[in-house]
């Protein structure tokens, strides 16, 4: 079940990003589309809540009640970002704006970029363990609660291979062109 909510958050959460920049560019009603756009973060509170809520009616803990408290946290840190990025692309498409700029990919530029995008990752992060921490001391019993914190696992995971991926890789590929 908890699957098939978190399917249906994430395709909810491209319909109102895809409709709020509809709103804005097609049908040309900007505040209509701010206010479509400000109920994206609402999405993954509900899901968090579904979350709770299965977690309160003595659900088995898996990766996908985890992964509420990532969606949660990567909307609130990376959603701004990813609705302006889709937005930069529907005005370029729909309103004659200039192309988008790439990312850099070389060079100081392309390590301030992943070292800010690695760092708001760790903000995601942090309110991830913030909320199935949350989750394991409010709803869930003793083994439920362990299971929510086992988010720490997947998490460094992820922050490690950001990591080297990101920042590390970049400056170390700027450094050898040098």
């Amino acid at each position: 079940m908890m699957v098939t909510i978190i399917l249906i958050c994430e395709a909810a959460f491209w319909l109102v990003a895809g409709s709020g920049l509809l709103l804005r560019y097609v049908a040309r009603l900007r505040q209509a589309s701010s206010v479509v756009l400000a109920m994206v973060p609402l999405i993954d509170v509900a899901l968090v809540i579904a979350v709770a809520i299965d977690v309160y009616q003595g659900a088995e803990v898996t990766g996908v009640h985890r992964l509420a408290g990532i969606y949660l946290g990567w909307t609130v840190v990376f959603g701004k970002s990813t609705v302006a990025w889709l937005d930069g692309w529907f005005a370029y498409r729909f309103a004659g704006a200039p192309r988008p700029e790439k990312r850099p990919k070389h060079g100081p530029e392309a390590v301030r970029a992943e070292t800010k995008s690695f760092v708001k990752w760790l903000g995601a992060a942090a309110i991830a363990l913030a909320v199935c921490f949350g989750l394991s001391v409010t709803v869930a019993d003793a083994q439920q609660a362990e299971a929510l914190r086992g988010v720490v696992q997947p998490l460094a995971l992820i922050t490690v291979i950001w990591f080297l991926t990101g920042p590390a890789w970049v400056k170390g590929s700027t450094e050898a062109r040098r």
